[in-house]
């Protein structure tokens, strides 16, 4: 993680180079001085590579002060024409205007370039993207160049030729080298601008925007789908979505996912299921013509509001985790047509918080992402208790009960590494440190503290030929590869529709993938897991014991039945943090000295001396359900009556349409 501070004085630093440069190339041009000219135009290039490659955020500064790339350019070969004529005897300055032209023509095909780039741009903005999908009727084609979409490398790659030429004849006094790189420049302007306009003819451009329209219409006609996942968000929260992906694909029915972003598209995990994003609300409504009947949200958002409006679609909110915080009964729930919570612990909840939810509107279906969490099976065998410290972040009121990170963190896994039997998982919440600096401070020093520890172990590692060879055939099923320059139109055109038993290939790739990165893996070597890979899920079936905040984490181990502590940083006692989070109810209580920790790790070992067994299959009865049903067969009955409810409020014309339909076979509606 890079400081602030750090940041800043880089880009002061590249700044006053910039200047400096540009300040010596003028001082050059007019006394005039060849070496130093030379030197200061070659930095000032040097400082614009370094731009454009590692400082994004001073391009953008720059253009809003007008001193953009463009004007840069032009000030740079000025001064370089400038330095030239003071060198030239007067006599043969007029040989000169041939370069001084050919630049503004040079600068000309620029300002051509970049308004055909937008242009282009534009023709390949389409109302509707998707994902699974075959779109090939609406023309998608490759995207252009990224150099002729970005104007500044472009003025920078394709006038190099001219400067390299104005600098040549600076030093050799020769205008054949300038006149010479001036046309290369000229002549690479030409060829980017041909491939763009080439790009606007009507034969080579995708669909226009009513053609898309139309297809997608047809799409939904075609398709009928009944229930969607509704998402819009930040290009961090996608987790939310991605954990119902698997539920919603083993729905009956035929599901979509409805996105509203542009770049959330690539931020969805691997899914069979259809992908449409529509990111204005005129294309939204569209659905209300279609044949879906429910949707559902994993998340609040402000465009959350906008899809409420349809009156045709039914809205049920199911989060995306469940815990005590205030946030697990937020009164915007009230919007919806029903809630859909995990257990009874839930409803109270509502009940007890009056946000305006109705207790009628409640459904329980449990948490179908479990299913992947296996049942407790004794205590630890080998060597080492394997322990998960997965805290959660600091949330965006500020409480200082969010997370334990700031205030425990360090002391939980000191005490946790100072057991020479306890190996270490450590897997921070995705978002710590984005609110609160100190939360991101403390995470880097308690990955530092777990690096430490692991210097002092030493052992057999296992070969990892396996995980790699598992890792290539994941990525292979999941992963979608891109050229860098590939926009939307284009990732569109190669994710069409997936390869028939593409979903169960990937289930398995990815439990043999799990099998072999544990076993790539040395058993006394702590970790610090960040990526996606692997999963919170399997890092539970790998634990014997968590440690956590309050959060969603608690409720999904509880489907384990292993021991499990949460941290108490609210300044609560524990008699009170207890009775405020019924998810602590079951739980081993830390203090931010994490004192407990040693006779933690006991009742781990020893079940004799575990208290808490009982309780926890009772808390998790009321916070996830009965085992029985399953929580997917819960949550398909809970998708079904609904889409009955949704039917019933269809006009009559529209009900008799989908009863002809689900007659003739082509839909299989419920109820």
């Amino acid at each position: 993680m890079r400081l602030p501070g750090r940041q800043t004085a880089t880009r002061v630093l590249v700044a006053a180079v910039l200047a400096a440069a540009v300040v010596a190339q003028a001082v050059a041009a007019l006394r005039p001085h060849i070496p130093l000219l030379l030197a200061a135009t070659a930095a000032s290039l040097a400082v614009e590579g370094v731009l454009h490659r590692w400082q994004r955020g001073m391009v953008s500064l720059f253009a809003k002060s007008h001193a953009d790339i463009t004007v840069r350019h032009v000030l740079r070969d000025l001064l370089l024409v400038l330095g030239l004529l003071r060198l030239t005897p007067e006599d043969e300055e007029t040989a000169y205007t041939v370069l001084v032209a050919g630049l503004l023509a040079f600068y000309a095909l620029h300002c051509a370039i970049q308004t055909a780039s937008v242009l282009v741009r534009r023709t390949r903005t389409l109302p509707v993207v998707t994902r699974n999908i075959d779109a090939s009727a609406l023309r998608l084609t490759p995207a252009p160049p990224a150099l002729l979409r970005r104007p500044g490398p472009r003025l920078l790659v394709h006038g190099l030729p001219a400067t390299a030429g104005l600098l040549v004849t600076a030093a050799t006094g020769e205008p054949r080298c300038a006149a010479f790189g001036i046309a290369m420049s000229l002549g690479l302007a030409l060829m980017g601008l041909y491939d763009l306009l080439v790009r606007l003819l009507p034969s080579r451009r995708p669909a226009g925007e009513q053609e898309v329209l139309d297809w997608f219409d047809a799409w939904l006609a075609e398709y009928r789908p009944t229930v969607g996942l509704y998402f819009s968000g930040g290009a961090s929260s996608a987790y939310q979505a991605n954990m119902w992906l698997e539920p919603l694909a083993k729905l009956d029915g035929r599901p979509v996912i409805i996105l509203r972003e542009r770049f959330m598209l690539q931020k969805i995990a691997a899914t069979d299921v259809p992908i449409v994003c529509l990111p204005k609300v005129s294309t939204l409504l569209r659905l209300e013509q279609s044949g879906l009947q429910v949707l559902i949200h994993p998340s609040n958002s402000g465009k959350t509001s906008q899809v409420l409006r349809i009156p045709t679609i039914k809205h049920t909110f199911v989060n995306h985790g469940e815990s005590d915080k205030l946030s697990s009964c937020n009164p915007y729930a009230k919007a919806y047509d029903e809630v859909w919570v995990a257990g009874p612990a839930a409803r109270k909840r509502y009940a007890a918080a009056e946000v305006g939810v109705e207790d009628k509107d409640v459904v329980e279906i449990g948490r179908p992402q479990l299913d992947a969490v296996r049942p407790y099976e004794g205590p630890p065998t080998g060597t080492y208790t394997t322990v998960l410290y997965a805290p959660t972040w600091e949330g965006w009121d500020g409480n200082p009960g969010n997370t334990s990170v700031i205030e425990a963190g360090e002391n939980i896994v000191r005490a946790l590494l100072a057991d020479p039997g306890v190996r270490l998982l450590y897997k921070p919440h995705p978002l710590t440190g984005s609110v609160d600096a100190r939360a991101g401070a403390a995470d880097l020093r308690i990955r530092e503290l777990v690096r430490a520890a692991n210097r002092e172990r030493s052992g057999e590692r296992p070969a990892d030929g396996e995980l790699s060879c598992r890792t290539r055939e994941l990525d292979r099923l999941t992963i979608a590869s891109f050229r860098a320059a590939a926009d939307s139109v284009e990732r569109m055109l190669l994710q069409s529709t997936p390869e028939p038993g593409r979903a169960e290939a990937v289930a398995r790739a990815t439990a043999a993938w799990e099998r072999a990165y544990w076993a790539s893996l040395p058993e006394w070597e702590h970790q610090v897991v960040t990526d996606a890979r692997p999963a919170l899920y399997a890092c539970f079936n790998r634990a014997d014991l968590l440690i956590s905040d309050v959060s969603s984490v608690v409720s999904d181990f509880l489907a384990s039945g292993k021991p499990y502590a949460v941290a108490n940083t609210s300044g609560l006692s524990e008699a009170a943090f207890r009775a405020a989070f019924p998810t602590a109810g079951a739980a081993t209580v830390l203090t931010p000295d994490a004192v407990g920790v040693r006779g933690l790790l006991d009742t781990v070992r020893k079940p004799e001396l575990d208290e808490l067994a009982g309780a926890r299959a009772a808390l998790k009865r009321r916070l996830l359900g009965a085992d029985e049903p399953s929580s997917q067969e819960r949550f398909d009955r809970a998708v079904q009556a609904l889409c009955a409810v949704a039917r019933k409020r269809r006009l009559p014309g529209q009900r008799r349409d989908e009863e002809t339909v689900a007659v003739s076979g082509t839909l299989t509606l419920p109820g």
